[in-house]
């Protein structure tokens, strides 16, 4: 890696490595002093290349250093296009809006599958296209407006935290833009108003903050049924297998139908063992930062079981 590796926070608190490449790679322990050291804050601006993949016919996605944050843009009529959760840094987001325009491209509609900070990004560069998301989704947005504003700021420098609050409430379960249909499925797993976008199309699952095969399932801890949104979440995407090829997740990389199976089967393991108070033996777990670890040790303290 060029320069070396620089560290941030995890979007809900731990640190990351910002490799100079395209996934990102955690780190476990880091001492404090050093969880905001960023190359950019050096004179050294991290790698802002937008290295856009085809994972199916019309959809393209980009993997961030940031936790691995994924970018999905999809293909739309008369080369306008769709830009799902663009992240992450400032210089990132320009980036991708220029790889765009080289494409010919235009955006002409946005969507933020949750109302977490680091899934409301945008940017002037990506022009002034409407953005959408579910109706719960978008007032939550609205809500913890500063709190989204405060975590983006602890967690990266380089953020563009001002249109964190920029998204229109949807109508129905279609978006409606220039383009392939695109079905909203939403569910109440991982955050308020959370939505997985379906191209029918394509037969592709983008499915925001789930569906990892970097992350263990995060439950909205402030829900009233944690472990069962989650639950029912799963059951939906089960049910909506046989229709999808690729699914994209919001952290991680994208995976074929067999992969879909597994994550599903293995997020339904991690929840079972969690709710039945076992000891929990996943590798994303194992491999994975502090801060998520801390995140299964919240949960297991909410469900009261033994981890």
């Amino acid at each position: 890696m060029a320069g070396g590796p620089t560290e941030a926070r995890g979007p809900h608190g731990g640190r990351v490595i910002m490799a100079r490449g395209p996934v990102a790679r955690v780190v476990r322990r880091c001492p404090p002093e050093l969880a905001r050291t960023l190359a950019h804050e050096k004179g050294e601006p991290v790698t802002a290349d937008a290295a856009l993949e085809q994972v199916a016919d019309g959809v393209l996605v980009a993997i961030h250093p940031f936790c691995a944050t994924t970018t999905t843009v999809v293909l739309g009529d008369a080369g306008g296009c769709l830009v799902v959760d663009p992240a992450v840094t400032a210089a990132e987001i320009d980036a991708l809006a220029a790889e765009l325009a080289r494409r010919g491209l235009r955006v002409v509609a946005g969507f933020s599958t949750h109302p977490h900070w680091d899934h409301l990004l945008w940017r002037d560069a990506l022009g002034d296209a409407p953005r959408y998301a579910t109706a719960v989704a978008a007032r939550t947005a609205g809500e913890r407006l500063a709190e989204n504003r405060r975590k983006a700021g602890e967690a990266l420098a380089g953020v563009d935290g001002g249109p964190l609050g920029g998204v229109t409430a949807l109508v129905g379960e279609v978006l409606a833009w220039a383009g392939p249909r695109v079905e909203v499925v939403e569910h109440g797993a991982h955050a308020p108003g959370h939505a997985a976008l379906v191209l029918p199309d394509a037969r592709v699952l983008i499915a925001g903050d789930m569906l990892s095969d970097i992350e263990v399932p995060l439950p909205d801890h402030r829900a009233a049924d944690p472990l069962g949104d989650y639950d029912r979440a799963l059951d939906r995407f089960a049910a909506l297998a046989d229709a999808v090829a690729v699914v994209v997740p919001g952290h991680g990389s994208a995976g074929d139908r067999d992969e879909l199976d597994r994550r599903i089967a293995a997020d339904r393991r991690y929840l079972e063992h969690v709710r039945a108070g076992r000891v929990v033996h996943d590798l994303r777990l194992v491999d994975g930062p502090d801060w998520l670890r801390r995140e299964h040790e919240e949960l297991v303290a909410l469900v009261g079981g033994a981890g």
